[in-house]
């Protein structure tokens, strides 16, 4: 899809005021409505997927019809207003992070400029304090006494049809990247509110395609692209031949295989998509290296969790569709692969959720004798933490001047690196691959690194533009160690990731392109008895 570049410091998406061009607001932001248009809203939930949803067991998504956000007339239920209302009491007493986050901030504004959204867009409302006001200030009206009695003299205000659209229009400029979070002196995470302001909008039917379909086919196939077992099966066998072609190594994975010691899961893009095929491809020559007993499922053939983007009830039970299959085969443990919200739904919500998969056991390395304590409950490791374990080991024979064509910096991907705290495992596997690579700006990397601007299920086409702005901070700092360090490859570990930062880069930074680390392992790997006829660049010459 073409993209028109557009000055992102001179113009809102939005049409309230710019604080980024140093305009001065004449309105109260409470009077400022959303303004839908072409480009800056996604498009709604088809009513035949949500129709499907609706009729699963423990979930609910009602109100399915044919709905445009440019209308005045959303065609919300006559009763829908006491059905948001009634929501937020049900959450709030169900959720005590949500009560404290309404109650504690004192709007400090520390999280201000911390957005990408914000610093892309120049709308207030991004402002992630902003943000959670939208619902705070409802809260505030039903909720508290002092609201109830002077409403909008101290933040409150009711809960009408523009207060709904405005929640629909920033609850999807939101990446729940959690960024903001960790310069909030209260460690109000305003992800967790975006979450919530999600599944309000769902109980009244509004919600985003590109969200929801995948769910559907996640609940439905095994993965989000609603592959079928058997063209998930093929697209494995595929990439098996093209690395037979290039290297001479045959790779013979299997599926479903009941007696394996490891299940392996990873997103899905890995399977069928580039760049995240040759990720998928180091996977695949890094097991044959070392021998490793392990199968793929072609009923969870998904690591990436969209539920956590629609509901919890939806997050807890994709989150349990890898955990039974696990027990199905009777592996001993699970290897996930390079992917973000993966990650985030199993170290921050796995053991309320779902609870310990005491039926596993803890994680040992079959080739190191590693044992993976901090797997302890959730029996389930980052494929990053497995290889740098045998790097460390001494059980790899890398080689790094195949990557040679490689001058890399690394993309901290959110969920990973703030949800989970991997941090040190990609940059020591980095160093032991590559022979040069930098790290961007200090405040754009490790906790505080910036989000691809596109994550939470907005890669989307058709809010394009909306995506370039919010990716603009990610985009600047590969841009200056670019210019700088004549950067060429933006390595990460998230399946999202690699399908976003692509588009990214091309639009911003069209010298970079966007390798998952697994790959560049692929590359530098040598195997016995291989014959690699052109090593000049890695596992990409053969397409």
């Amino acid at each position: 899809m073409a993209v028109v570049k557009v000055d992102v410091l001179a113009q809102s998406v939005a049409e309230g005021p710019s604080l980024m061009t140093g305009s001065i607001p004449t309105k109260n932001w409470m009077d400022v409505p959303a303004v839908f248009k072409p480009g800056n809203y996604a498009y709604t939930t088809k009513p035949e997927i949500q129709k499907y949803l609706d009729s699963q067991k423990g979930v609910s998504f009602p109100n399915a019809r044919e709905w445009n956000p440019e209308d005045d007339d959303w065609k919300l239920p006559e009763n829908w207003k006491e059905i948001i209302i009634q929501g937020i009491a049900d959450r709030l007493d169900r959720f005590r992070s949500l009560k404290i986050f309404m109650d504690c901030c004192v709007r400090c504004g520390a999280c201000a400029d911390k957005c990408h959204f914000f610093l892309g867009t120049g709308d207030p409302k991004n402002m992630p304090v902003l943000r959670a006001e939208l619902l705070r200030s409802v809260y505030r009206q039903n909720f508290t006494r002092a609201g109830k009695i002077l409403g909008k003299m101290i933040g409150g205000r009711e809960m009408t049809v523009g207060v709904l659209k405005e929640w629909f229009m920033y609850a999807y400029q939101c990446t729940e990247c959690r960024r903001c979070s960790v310069f909030c002196p209260y460690g109000i995470d305003t992800a967790e509110i975006t979450m919530m302001l999600r599944e309000l909008l769902h109980l009244v039917g509004i919600g985003i395609n590109w969200c929801m379909e995948p769910v559907a086919n996640s609940n439905r196939t095994g993965n989000h692209m609603g592959l079928t077992p058997q063209a998930f099966k093929g697209n494995v066998e595929f990439l098996c031949e093209d690395i037979e072609n290039l290297t001479g190594v045959k790779v013979n994975p299997t599926f479903n295989r009941k007696g394996a010691e490891v299940l392996f899961i990873t997103p899905s893009a890995d399977v069928f998509a580039e760049p995240g095929i040759f990720t998928c491809m180091g996977y695949l020559l890094l097991f044959e290296a070392i021998g490793l007993d392990y199968t793929w499922s072609t009923y969870a053939s998904e690591g990436g969790n969209f539920g956590l983007f629609t509901s919890n009830e939806m997050m807890k039970k994709l989150n349990g569709k890898m955990y039974a299959e696990a027990e199905r085969l009777g592996v001993r443990w699970i290897l996930g692969g390079e992917c973000g919200h993966m990650w985030r739904v199993l170290h921050q919500y796995m053991d309320t959720m779902n609870g310990p998969a005491n039926f596993l056991e803890v994680p040992r390395s079959p080739i190191t004798g590693t044992v993976f304590d901090n797997a302890a409950s959730t029996k389930m490791i980052h494929i990053s933490e497995f290889t740098a374990d045998l790097i460390k080991n001494g059980k790899l024979n890398l080689d790094k001047s195949r990557n040679a064509h490689v001058k890399a910096t690394f993309h901290d991907s959110c969920n990973p690196a703030r949800a989970m705290g991997l941090l040190e495992e990609p940059r020591y596997v980095l160093d032991h691959v590559v022979d040069n690579w930098v790290e961007m700006p200090e405040n754009t990397i490790r906790e505080k690194t910036f989000c691809c601007g596109s994550g939470t299920a907005l890669n989307t086409d058709e809010i394009m533009e909306l995506r370039m702005r919010s990716g603009l901070p990610r985009a600047n700092a590969v841009k200056y160690v670019q210019e700088k360090h004549d950067v060429n490859t933006l390595a990460c570990v998230c399946a999202i990731d690699r399908a976003t930062l692509t588009t990214l880069m091309n639009y911003w930074v069209p010298q970079v392109e966007v390798a998952g680390l697994s790959e560049l392992v692929g590359n530098a790997l040598v195997i016995e008895g291989e014959q690699r006829q052109d090593l000049t660049e890695g596992l990409r010459t053969m397409v």
